[in-house]
C-alpha cells in the first residue's frame, strides 16, 4: 500500500497546476514518501485536463479522472476516494490557497493512529468579510449541530485513514460535512490542525454565496439521515401522533363544552365558528400527514438494498 494518497478536485485551474505539481513532489521526494496524485477534473474547458495527461505521461505517480461535466466538488472527491490506494488520504485544492508543506504533519498524526480524520483550520484568511463572516456563523451552527468541536469544517485541507474514506460516501454538496459524515459512520477521532491559507494566486472563486444556504439545508439532511434514516417512522411517527393527539383533544374539549351547554339549556355558539375547530382540524390532518410520511419512508427504507449494512471495524475468528 501507498504511504499517501493525495486527491485533488479542479474545475478550470490550468494556470495553477504546474506549480503544485512541483511542489507536491518536492515534499513527497523529500520525506521520501511512496504516493500518487490523483486529479479529479470536474468538466474544466480551459485545457486542463490536457496538462494533467501530460504530467502523468512525465510522472507516473499522477493519475488523472475527467467528468463529461461538471458534477460538482462533492461528486469529485467520492469518485477520488473510490480509486485512492494510499494509508494517508489527502485532499487539498487546486487553486494553491493550499500548502503542500502542511502534508507531511498531517500524515503523521493519521499514521500515528491518533486520529481518523484531520481537518485543516485556515485560522488567518486571505478571504473579504464578505465571505469570512459567513462562513463564521456556517461553522459556529454545524459545531452545534453536529457536536464535532472543529474551527473549519470547509476548508479543503484534510487528511484521513485509508479505512475512513472507503466507508463513507460524499454526494450533493456534502463536501463540506465530511467530518460530520465520517462521525455518523463511527470514526470519532476526529482532530483538526492549523494550516497556512495563501492567498489565491491564479484564477477566480467557483463559489458564492449561495453555497451557504445550501449547506446549511444539506446540514439538515445529514443531521436527520445520521440519526432516523434507518427509522423514519422514529420522526415523523412521534411528531404525527402528537400533532393528531393536541388536534383530537381540542375536538373532544370542544364537544364536551358543546354538551355542557346544551344540558343547562344555554345557547352555545356553533363549533364551526370557533377558531379552535380549524386549529383542532389542521393538527389532525397534519399529524396524519406525518404519520403516514413516515409508514412511507419505511417502505422506502425497508426496500433499499442498503438498509442492513453497517460498517464493521474489525473482525476476530471469522
Amino acid at each position: 500500500m501507498l504511504d499517501i494518497s493525495i486527491v485533488i478536485p479542479l474545475l478550470n485551474e490550468r494556470e495553477s497546476l504546474p506549480e503544485l505539481e512541483e511542489w507536491i513532489v518536492r515534499v513527497m521526494t523529500a520525506n521520501q514518501y511512496s504516493y500518487e496524485v490523483i486529479f479529479i477534473d470536474d468538466g474544466s474547458n480551459d485545457g486542463s485536463w490536457e496538462f494533467i495527461q501530460e504530467l502523468s505521461q512525465k510522472n507516473p505517480s499522477v493519475k488523472g479522472l475527467k467528468f463529461r461535466r461538471n458534477y460538482g466538488k462533492s461528486a469529485a472527491l467520492n469518485i477520488g476516494f473510490a480509486e485512492a490506494q494510499g494509508a494517508v488520504v489527502i485532499t487539498m485544492d487546486a487553486d494553491l490557497q493550499d500548502s503542500p508543506d502542511e502534508i507531511p504533519a498531517l500524515y503523521s498524526k493519521i499514521i500515528s493512529k491518533e486520529y481518523d480524520l484531520i481537518s485543516g483550520w485556515k485560522k488567518k484568511r486571505y478571504d473579504p468579510i464578505t465571505k469570512t463572516l459567513p462562513t463564521k456563523l456556517f461553522n459556529w451552527a454545524t459545531r452545534k449541530m453536529s457536536g464535532i468541536y472543529l474551527h473549519d469544517f470547509n476548508c479543503g485541507l484534510k487528511a484521513y485513514s485509508h479505512e475512513v474514506i472507503k466507508n463513507i460516501e460524499v454526494y450533493g454538496e456534502m463536501h463540506r460535512y465530511i467530518p460530520v459524515i465520517a462521525k455518523s459512520s463511527g470514526f470519532k477521532k476526529i482532530g483538526e490542525q492549523v494550516v497556512e491559507h495563501r492567498a489565491r494566486k491564479y484564477g477566480t472563486t467557483k463559489f458564492g454565496l449561495d453555497r451557504f444556504v445550501n449547506g446549511f439545508l444539506d446540514l439538515l439532511t445529514i443531521f436527520f439521515m445520521g440519526k432516523f434514516g434507518k427509522k423514519p417512522m422514529h420522526f415523523f411517527g412521534v411528531y404525527g401522533m402528537l400533532s393528531f393527539i393536541i388536534g383530537f383533544a381540542i375536538t373532544i374539549y370542544m364537544l364536551v363544552d358543546k354538551m355542557l351547554h346544551l344540558m343547562r339549556h344555554e345557547k352555545a355558539a356553533l363549533v364551526a365558528d370557533s377558531p379552535l375547530f380549524y386549529i383542532a382540524l389542521v393538527s389532525m390532518i397534519i399529524g396524519t400527514q406525518l404519520f403516514l410520511a413516515g409508514f412511507l419512508g419505511e417502505l422506502i427504507s425497508r426496500s433499499s438494498g442498503e438498509r442492513n449494512q453497517y460498517s464493521v471495524s474489525d473482525k476476530v475468528n471469522l
